[in-house]
């Protein structure tokens, strides 16, 4: 019953595709899953429809898949043209990273007792001032006071970084 379709279906993907071999893929596909519904004892009351919607289904699959494989061969291009690695995985943006990291830890480890605890429920674990006012045993005042110097020490900090990568930036320039 399919059968007598397949010329006119073969036509109509040969003019979506403009390419007849690529058609002939379609057609067959879509006559491969047609017949898999037909074999499943699914009552198939538009045969012809049913045949053009597949193929239609399948040709999108074909060209989303090809847009996701559409890619220049790395070994082909000049290594100057390859694409550059993503500045964050660059090694000196990790060692920046690492530096920063390092800074800040020392900065946080360097906060009295009492200031570096309250400095670090709040940005680290996100406790409220009132609970760690709470855990504690201090008022909330005296949380925020802690909690500004911490961030006053971090901005500090982050200057000096600042102005560390800059100045590294200048003699790498030269």
């Amino acid at each position: 019953m399919l059968e007598h379709y397949y010329r006119e279906l073969l036509n109509f993907c040969a003019r979506t595709v403009k390419d007849r071999d690529a058609a002939a893929d379609v057609v067959q596909e879509s006559y491969a899953r047609v017949l898999a519904i037909q074999r499943s004892s699914v009552p198939i009351s538009e045969p012809r429809a049913l045949l053009y919607q597949t193929a239609r289904n399948v040709m999108v699959d074909q060209h989303r898949r090809g847009l996701l494989r559409r890619h220049d061969d790395l070994n082909a291009m000049a290594e100057a043209d390859h694409p550059a690695m993503p500045a964050h995985l660059e090694p000196h943006a990790l060692v920046a990273s690492a530096q920063a990291i390092e800074v800040y830890m020392a900065t946080i480890e360097a906060l009295p007792p009492r200031c570096r605890e309250a400095f670090i429920l709040h940005v680290l674990e996100g406790l409220s001032q009132a609970e760690i006012a709470r855990r504690m045993g201090t008022s909330v005042s005296m949380v925020e006071k802690h909690i500004a110097r911490g961030r006053l020490e971090c901005r500090a900090s982050q200057r000096l970084l600042q102005g560390i990568s800059v100045t590294t930036g200048a003699l790498q320039e030269k």
